[in-house]
């Protein structure tokens, strides 16, 4: 029955809406809870589109399931250690500086990227910020557990669809 539900395209499709419905989650999240993300907030969306898209082209390509799932598994790396990092930075808040820093917009609009994305990875004071919590979990928390979900589900498809 698992094979057959998550063998083939079927899986990674599955693994594609994942992705996506997380992303879909976090802006209900914003939008109903009037939350605006800080850009590690930001860059862990982007991790998880970025992990969707891969599902989407092996699933399209159906060949190669190793390459794909080490594909995977490294952008779900990336993304858990974005989230690592937001997690130190909300369990460290009360040493972090209160004031919060500019909107990731305004940094890659204004500031050579290489200094934009050294103020993303540094987080700001919004990045400390516990807004929303579920189950006792932040949410960097609960990306840190999908990413590593994802990274487990790829080598799982990669082993049912193994040739």
């Amino acid at each position: 029955m698992f094979k057959k539900l998550f063998g083939g395209r079927s899986g990674y499709l599955i693994g594609f809406v994942a992705c996506f419905g997380l992303v879909g989650l976090a802006l209900w999240i914003q939008t109903t809870y009037n939350l605006d993300p800080c850009p590690l907030c930001i860059t862990q969306r982007i991790v998880f589109m970025s992990l969707g898209v891969l599902f989407l082209i092996a699933g399209v390509v159906n060949k190669h399931p190793k390459m794909f799932a080490g594909l995977q598994v490294v952008a779900a790396m990336v993304g858990a250690g974005w989230a690592m990092r937001h997690w130190w930075i909300q369990a460290h808040r009360e040493t972090m500086e209160a004031s919060c820093g500019v909107g990731f917009d305004y940094m890659f609009e204004n500031f050579p990227l290489q200094k934009a994305l050294s103020l993303v990875f540094k987080g700001t004071g919004d990045c400390a910020a516990i807004d929303w919590t579920l189950l006792g979990l932040t949410i960097p928390q609960m990306a840190l557990l999908a990413f590593i979900g994802f990274g487990v589900y790829a080598v799982y498809l990669a082993y049912l669809n193994r040739k």
